[in-house]
């Protein structure tokens, strides 16, 4: 006969054990529902997106929400929503299924399984780099890779998640195309002004085509794998009036296509109708018949659709504005306002729907190209009300803040960083004595500003900076500090030269102490979190058509990311510069570093 008190004890226990049970299944419900409400409080900011072979799915890389959302078309719902590395930048869909994503701040390659509406983790690789562009052979093998910060394209191993073999590609490899044969590949360098053509083969640059060129956007092959098409920018090396925006001697907007069979001359055309410019051009797509090229214009808000008929893309180009009679021929060139920040965009097989990923819209627009109007937005989810840093931001990336609408904030400070050009702004008070545009990563901690240093009210410089410099509406006290609250959200990536938990290698960590050293005297004004003593210093660089005596500290975080050094950006890489023009000799008076300290120095500042 069983004992009565163990049973009930037993009973108690069980009954406890369900109950506690019972409260922790409602606890995880709660936490998930609440899990699932901040999710949904989010901006996702797509940028990319891909569509499903079967057409029955899209998938969006988001960059501020560090997600992919899956969104069934039937009814435009976002069915899952998947974790990604830190700020996606590009996809790739997979022909066996699913898809890749760059990750530029987790500097990682993910990949995804796509079924049963859902989105899996199938593995991830580790690239450091700054992965941008991806691009997945014809097979499904191997992926490409753009490693902005490295200057090489990655050939990754899909099936093993292995890197197999790095491709030295140039300054700053954003986005990239393969033929669709998968033989060749076209790699746009922002860095350099240039397109770079690689043999997958041989995996060995063969060509490249140069031209005065700034953010360089996505690339589309042709059908016959003849040509790549992209959009860019151009710098025409003008003072920055009124007058000279107007004319398109300041920024200027270009569709061109560069030939990957043989080394030519790039053929180009201007984007711009005098009065009424396309300014930020980025994602770029074909129709299936070849009949339309299509570019996404993000700074003007809108997507642009050429007829290539008669595209007047020549190697000398067609000058500064769109030729009149195209400009004027709504069955040649459309402009379909989208709003928003309309980054990349695809077209369905039938040539019947382009689908844009709209940052600041949070949605996927589906544009009915036949009758040139947006025909749904699908909505990924967004924040529940728009931060002051949000506003700044869509400050930031609207060309309507120019006069014509001919350039934003963001065509000169890539993604609140740097470019590869010098240009010449009134903030030093004087007319052409060119600069180096100054990041605004940690600008709030890099005072005295431009790059004389003689401001130091930092929203003053904001508004000058849109008055000025951007001759477009009169800016508030409101849009400069929204513009800040926007660039306090400008965290640089992890410097992938360094260990997981910011350790140095060895060689940087030699390269610290020498930086320290009385001998090469780095310390001495580069100090600091910051890398910047806030102070303005004459270190024999100055120009005789100088207003202002002395140049500010530049900070040295992402220095080995610089495409030129210097004010004048006459230091094309670290070496350069620390053997001619701000050699320890030249700045300090002290003595010359041996090879084997100056290899370490470098190793350290591009550790920072």
């Amino acid at each position: 006969m069983s004992n009565p008190a163990a049973a009930l004890s037993k009973y108690l226990l069980v009954s406890l054990a369900l109950s506690l049970s019972a409260l922790s299944l409602s606890m995880a419900g709660r936490l998930f529902a609440e899990a699932v409400a901040a999710s949904a409080q989010r901006d996702r900011s797509p940028v990319d997106l891909v569509l499903t072979a079967d057409q029955k799915y899209l998938v969006t890389a988001n960059q501020t929400s560090d997600s992919l959302s899956l969104v069934r078309l039937a009814d435009g719902q976002v069915v899952a929503e998947a974790p990604c590395g830190r700020r996606p930048v590009a996809l790739a869909l997979l022909p066996q299924g699913g898809v890749v994503a760059s990750a530029t701040h987790s500097g990682t390659l993910e990949v995804f399984t796509l079924a049963d509406e859902a989105l899996r983790p199938a593995g991830s690789i580790k690239l450091g780099g700054e992965p941008h562009g991806v691009a997945v052979s014809p097979d499904g093998k191997l992926a490409y890779v753009a490693l902005a910060a490295e200057g090489v394209v990655a050939v990754v191993d899909l099936k093993t998640l292995a890197e197999v073999a790095r491709i030295e590609v140039g300054r700053w490899p954003r986005y990239l195309a393969l033929t669709p044969d998968g033989s060749r590949l076209a790699v746009g360098n922002s860095g350099d002004g240039a397109v770079v053509v690689v043999d997958t083969h041989s995996r060995a640059k063969l060509f490249e085509t140069r031209f005065q060129g700034l953010n360089i956007g996505h690339l589309q092959t042709s059908a016959d794998g003849r040509h790549s098409y992209f959009p860019w920018m151009v710098y025409t090396d003008r003072p920055i009036t009124p007058g000279n925006i107007r004319e398109g001697w300041v920024l200027g907007n270009r569709a061109a296509r560069v030939r990957l069979d043989e080394e030519t001359r790039r053929e180009a055309m201007a984007l711009d109708p005098r009065g009424k410019a396309v300014a930020d051009p980025h994602g770029v797509a074909l129709t299936p018949d070849e009949q339309w090229l299509l570019i996404t214009a993000s700074g003007t808000h809108e997507l642009v659709m050429l007829r290539m008929a008669d595209l007047p893309l020549l190697p000398d180009g067609t000058g500064d504005h769109m030729k009149s009679d195209l400009g004027k021929d709504d069955s040649r060139f459309i402009r379909v306002p989208l709003g928003g920040r309309p980054m990349n965009l695809r077209v369905d097989p039938q040539g019947e729907h382009a689908y844009v990923a709209n940052y600041l819209d949070n949605s996927v627009q589906v544009v009915n190209l036949a009758e040139r109007r947006v025909e749904r937005t699908l909505s990924l989810g967004s924040a529940a009300e728009v931060s002051l840093a949000r506003r700044g931001e869509a400050i930031f990336y609207d060309a309507h803040r120019s006069a014509d609408g001919w350039y934003s904030c963001h065509s000169c400070h890539y993604e609140g960083d740097t470019n590869a050009v010098t240009m010449d702004t009134k903030n030093d008070g004087s007319n052409g004595t060119y600069k180096m545009v100054l990041s605004l990563r940690n600008i709030r901690h890099t005072g005295p500003w431009f790059w004389h240093g003689w401001q130091q009210d930092l929203p003053a410089a904001v508004r000058r900076s849109l008055s000025e410099t951007m001759h477009g509406p009169t800016p508030t006290d409101e849009d400069a500090q929204a513009l800040l609250a926007f660039f306090d959200t400008l965290t640089p990536p992890p410097n992938s030269r360094r260990g997981d938990d910011g350790a140095l290698s060895p060689a940087a960590a030699r390269g610290e102490k020498v930086f320290a050293s009385e001998a090469a005297a780095c310390a001495n004004c580069h100090s600091g979190k910051y890398f910047t003593d806030g102070q303005v210093h004459d270190v024999g660089l100055g120009s005789e058509y100088d207003v202002y005596d002395g140049y500010n500290t530049p900070s040295l975080v992402g220095a080995g990311h610089r495409a030129r050094y210097l004010h004048h950006g006459r230091a094309e890489s670290l070496d350069e510069l620390l053997t001619d023009l701000h050699s320890p000799v030249k700045v300090s008076g002290t003595r010359e570093l041996s090879a084997e300290e100056r290899a370490d120095l470098i190793e350290y500042l591009r550790s920072l």
